[in-house]
């Protein structure tokens, strides 16, 4: 199994790029990219599909919170994402071709694979499959993730040598519960661990002290997490984790 490379557990890791709360610079977008990589921080994007099968760098299944568009993600296609204006006055949701070649090595790349089955299942593929033709040939330091194991497991498949890894959480959120029960329960035992060939989980930040966490670490794991907000709790956290991803601060 490929592994994470040490470069994913030196610099914290921006999450969705250095962006500034969406006022100047708005995440997962050029400028927050740019930012993240003059302040030699980590970069974490998110990937979803265009209508036409293109993997872009987007968080959110639905416009409304970052452009002036309205509606689903998925019916725009990559000509109209490409002129869509933020609210930020950016103009151009990134394609992660476009984000590979910006980068160019020049930050370790953590990137989450938005689940596209809607409840965690095995209904995904093709944006697994555009992210694969996108990184062919990338040299720079990169690793997948998902909170959705049949995603990881399609990237195995597709591009083997990319280390991969399982974003994890406790489940017990409100958003967390539109999830069907029996499947949260089976995702906060990461009981698919071994079987997708991860060798990192990053993990919501304020459950590292789960028993699993712990299992997975003794066993060799290599364990980020996710999102921390305050330089107090990027201390409880990495009593855990071996790094962080961060926002709406600048860790030292």
């Amino acid at each position: 199994m490929p592994q994470l490379p040490e470069a994913f557990l030196k610099a914290p890791i921006a999450h969705r790029a250095l962006h500034d709360g969406n006022v100047t610079r708005v995440e997962n977008n050029i400028a927050a990219i740019d930012a993240a990589i003059a302040a030699g921080f980590g970069i974490e994007i998110d990937l979803q599909l265009s209508a036409d099968g293109v993997a872009m760098v987007f968080h959110d299944y639905s416009l409304n919170r970052l452009t002036e568009g309205s509606g689903p993600f998925a019916q725009r296609n990559l000509t109209e994402l490409s002129e869509l204006r933020f609210k930020t006055g950016e103009r151009g949701v990134p394609s992660f071709a476009e984000v590979l070649e910006l980068v160019d090595g020049r930050a370790p790349l953590l990137v989450e694979v938005k689940d596209q089955d809607g409840a965690m299942g095995p209904n995904i593929g093709a944006l697994e499959h555009a992210a694969a033709q996108a990184v062919a040939g990338y040299q720079g330091p990169l690793a997948f993730m998902s909170f959705n194991p049949h995603s990881v497991a399609r990237l195995a498949e597709l591009c083997p040598e990319i280390p991969r890894g399982i974003t994890t959480a406790s489940w017990e959120g409100i958003d967390e519960k539109l999830i069907p029960a029996p499947r949260r329960a089976e995702l906060k035992g990461i009981s698919d661990f071994d079987r997708v060939g991860a060798t990192f989980i990053s993990h919501q930040w304020d459950d590292l002290t789960a028993p699993r966490v712990a299992e997975l670490k003794a066993a060799g794991a290599h364990i980020l997490c996710w999102t921390v907000k305050s330089a107090e709790d990027e201390r409880v956290a990495r009593d855990i984790a071996e790094n962080i991803t961060f926002e709406g601060y600048l860790p030292t």
